[in-house]
């Protein structure tokens, strides 16, 4: 059985179809890159995956426990956090008040001094150990970024799904982030994250999923996804470009 499983995941939106039966697997540990130009159905899907959009069709599953059909709550309950595009924080609330919230509604519910304790260890993960009592909207913008996976981590997720995460950051934050993010991998965490940065994908990825018009037009070892003509032809040349 196979951690995560996605079997014909669709989601149509009126007469588009954003994700177009979408089939594939992901291994216990592994990190794979989910690619695609802007408009493939790569950020529909992690909306499927993390229970903020309903399946039109198809089935999604982890360590055989079916996601699909539930609430979003639901599917954080069940071991899978994410980030977004564009960082959600509270802004008005310390990090520890910030990093404790999901620490309380996450997998395993903690609450009292283990809260905090899981909220400490999150935000020392990320880099930001000491810093408990400033406000979250005083952060710098990698800062805030770094908040918002540390709110991702405290819920103790097994499926943790990045979307552009990297997004923004500077050649210096790039490096500081990719090393972060291979961190993360050594407690065995299983991570899908949206990339255009071919940098990151390369360095983290052994893996890679392209998708293109809502579908998976690629799926392997990442260098020969990023060598297959149709993936350049879909994306790869203007990412190339602007990176």
């Amino acid at each position: 059985m196979s951690f995560l499983s996605i079997e014909g995941a669709t989601k149509r939106f009126g007469g588009l179809t954003a994700v177009d039966n979408v089939s594939f697997t992901l291994e216990q540990g592994e990190i794979v890159g989910l690619l695609g130009p802007n408009g493939s159905g790569k950020t529909t899907l992690i909306n499927l995956l993390s229970g903020a959009l309903p399946l039109s069709a198809g089935r999604i599953a982890l360590q055989g426990v079916t996601l699909s059909g539930r609430r979003a709550d639901t599917v954080a309950r069940a071991g899978v956090a994410r980030t977004f595009q564009l960082v959600r924080i509270l802004p008005s609330l310390t990090l520890m008040e910030n990093v404790m919230i999901p620490a309380v509604f996450g997998a395993k519910a903690h609450w009292g001094t283990a809260a905090v304790a899981v909220a400490n260890d999150a935000l020392a993960r990320v880099g930001l150990a000491g810093r408990e009592t400033g406000l979250a909207g005083d952060l710098t913008y990698i800062d805030q970024k770094r908040l918002e996976l540390a709110r991702a981590l405290a819920a103790e997720p097994s499926l943790l799904l990045l979307d552009e995460w990297l997004a923004g950051l500077n050649p210096t934050e790039l490096k500081q982030g990719i090393a972060l993010i291979r961190s993360l991998t050594d407690s065995g965490l299983t991570i899908l994250m949206v990339e255009h940065i071919m940098e990151a994908v390369r360095t983290l990825c052994p893996r890679a999923l392209v998708m293109n018009s809502g579908a998976l037009i690629a799926d392997g070892p990442t260098a020969e996804v990023l060598a297959d003509p149709h993936v350049v032809a879909a994306y790869l040349g203007q990412v190339d470009a602007d990176a």
